[in-house]
């Protein structure tokens, strides 16, 4: 997911798209620890995900505190 589609979206939709990935991340360790990934390139790109909505959060609270 890039930054821009991200920006485009409001807090709650961000919100839920950073509960949702990390629900996913949660779900691909589960696997990675029992035997059952087939895809482990997927692991960091959650992760850069989640890092880019709280980053896209952050920016929108700063924007709302100024």
């Amino acid at each position: 997911m890039k930054a821009g589609e991200l920006r485009d979206m409001t807090k709650d939709e961000l919100i839920g798209k950073l509960k949702e990935t990390r629900e996913s991340l949660f779900n691909l360790r589960f696997q990675k620890a029992t035997g059952q990934m087939d895809n482990t390139a997927q692991l960091p790109k959650h992760k850069k995900d989640i890092a880019r909505i709280l980053t896209v959060l952050s920016e929108l609270d700063t924007k709302a505190g100024q």
